[in-house]
């Protein structure tokens, strides 16, 4: 099939929050902070949302949205509830990152106290993996290509 080229641009991750989310992304892997919004705590803690959006130094065209559960106009507190209660068991945010070295990686989140879902193991088709919880429980995959 031809068609137009596509590309990731843009990915969101509810938090529970945004500092320690950031504590992760931006301090423990590196991510460079994008963009922001301009509203404060206080304007949070009155129901309005914080977010932020990081991403790899090596893809400066890349936004990972880091905001809050159900954010945005329109969603009912109802729903804002089931996707908070889905994410406090992990079932909702799922992040996979390459790495040329999964091991470096693993030893560097279990240093910085990241939740470990997976230690490093090898697949048959000689990539290594390994799995961590952001402070929020989504899941984050580390995966190292065979032949690196």
């Amino acid at each position: 099939m031809s068609g137009p080229r596509l590309r990731l641009s843009r990915f969101a991750l509810a938090v529970h929050d945004l500092d320690q989310a950031l504590g992760f992304y931006r301090d423990v892997l590196g991510f460079e902070v994008r963009d922001a919004d301009d509203a404060d705590d206080a304007a949070a803690d009155a129901g309005g949302a914080r977010w932020v959006s990081v991403g790899p130094p090596a893809q400066p065209d890349v936004r990972i949205l880091l905001g809050s559960p159900g954010a945005g106009p329109g969603v009912p507190p109802a729903d804002r509830r089931a996707i908070e209660e889905l994410l406090a068991k992990g079932l909702l945010g799922r992040l996979v990152l390459v790495t040329d070295d999964c091991d470096a990686t693993f030893g560097l989140l279990e240093e910085a106290g990241a939740e470990v879902m997976q230690e490093p193991i090898g697949r048959p088709d000689g990539s290594r993996d390994c799995a961590f919880l952001d402070p929020s429980g989504n899941l984050v995959r580390f995966t190292q290509p065979g032949g690196c």
